[in-house]
């Protein structure tokens, strides 16, 4: 944390540096030529980074496990389901086959039935029994592939409830997808802020955009200043060992996604400082796709502040 904490001063610092070479009385051009080529390349590594994180965040969301290749999730709420693409399918599918196989529910556990001749696979072997369902949070997701490998089913769990997701390489969402609008990187949005612990166990009651709440690691709170005003983000556990914080703004709804964006920190360092970098606020999946299940910002995250920062609400496809 300490290294990211040095850059986070670097392009300040430097300009400064460039500033104070104006005032020199001896050799005063050469350290100004020096301070402004600091600045300089302060300015374009900052602008550089900022890139790389861009562009990692596009290859995320395209790539073959991406939000943008969602085709559905379907709320497991009987006994059985039938699953494919035909119009007599309980749970229809957008893409592959007519028939896949059945999926039931037996004392809060999952199982899926193949259809005879489907060609699915898990792990790489190909499905011909009746198999459990392990859901996304467990140990071992199951995987199934349909579709010669285009396609994906598994099991999520939520809020005590259970879906089936699908997933395809061929999503129109993912072929057509173009890339993100951001506002201008701007090194004044990334800010220092010092994290204040909560006891040791505290959780918060998250809303989901799909209903209902989870109750969350929340470890502790950002406090931050920006033009001279004092704000506080409850920041949740990211399972990693960083923060994970999904707040709202004045640019909700109004330039930005309206549920809110996400950032992500990392750890505090051991006197509690953490870096804010607002140029790396980020949509929800739930921007890209209505098959996603995006926690809420709580009610202490909806900041009297608009962050010209970041991703900008993202316009799917017609159609």
């Amino acid at each position: 944390m300490g290294k990211n904490w040095k850059h986070g001063f670097a392009a300040v610092a430097l300009l400064a540096l460039a500033l104070a070479g104006c005032g020199g009385e001896r050799g005063g051009g050469a350290q100004t030529e020096a301070g402004v080529a600091a600045a300089t390349a302060a300015s374009a590594d900052f602008a550089a980074r900022q890139d790389a994180w861009r562009a990692a965040r596009h290859e995320r969301l395209v790539a073959a496990d991406g939000w943008t290749g969602l085709i559905g999730l379907y709320w497991i709420e009987l006994d059985a389901h039938y699953v494919g693409s035909s119009r007599d399918s309980g749970m229809r599918l957008s893409q592959g086959p007519p028939r896949l196989g059945l999926v039931q529910r037996d004392g809060g556990r999952i199982f899926f039935t193949p259809e005879r001749g489907a060609d699915l696979a898990v792990d790489g072997e190909p499905l011909t029994r009746r198999i459990e369902l392990h859901a996304d949070r467990s140990e071992t997701p199951t995987l199934i592939d349909f579709d010669d490998g285009l396609g994906q089913l598994s099991v999520i769990e939520r809020a005590g409830r259970q879906a089936l997701r699908v997933r395809h390489r061929e999503a129109e969402a993912r072929l057509g997808f173009t890339g993100i609008d951001y506002w201008p990187a701007d090194a004044s949005w990334r800010i220092a802020g010092q994290f204040v612990a909560h006891p040791p166990g505290q959780t918060l009651e998250i809303a989901s955009v799909v209903g209902g709440t989870e109750t969350m690691a929340n470890p502790g709170v950002v406090e931050f200043e920006r033009d001279g005003q004092a704000y506080r983000l409850e920041a949740l556990d990211d399972g990693e060992g960083g923060l994970f914080l999904v707040l709202a703004d004045r640019t909700s709804g109004h330039g930005s996604y309206g549920a809110g964006r996400y950032l992500d920190a990392a750890a505090p360092d051991a006197a509690g400082h953490v870096m804010l970098d607002f140029n790396r606020a980020y949509n929800p999946p739930c921007a890209f796709t209505n098959y996603a299940t995006c926690p809420l910002p709580p009610l202490d995250n909806r900041l009297d502040l608009a962050i010209t920062a970041g991703e900008k609400a993202h316009a799917p496809p017609a159609g």
